[in-house]
């Protein structure tokens, strides 16, 4: 099981680059998966929801989080141990 925190969104989504800000200024490491670049990222996406591409999507190992603000991203980072309290 891959346990690296992924983002997958697209360049023009603004809630994709508030994520992306959001880790970045935490200094949380993570990868950025372009669901309109990279097919495979986009496979992995609609895998998630049915054939549906929805995003921004956060994975860590099996879990997943759909369009998460800011606030729920902490939440989710917390419960995976990647950022402190």
């Amino acid at each position: 099981m891959d346990k690296k925190l992924k983002l997958y969104g697209a360049n023009w989504c603004p809630k994709s680059a508030n994520l992306r800000n959001h880790l970045q200024s935490i200094w949380i490491h993570f990868d950025d998966h372009n669901v309109e670049t990279e097919p495979e990222s986009e496979a992995i996406v609609r895998a998630l929801y049915e054939g549906k591409l929805k995003f921004p999507t956060i994975t860590y190992g099996d879990k997943h989080l759909k369009n998460p603000t800011t606030k729920e991203l902490d939440v989710f980072l917390k419960e995976n141990e990647l950022l402190d309290d």
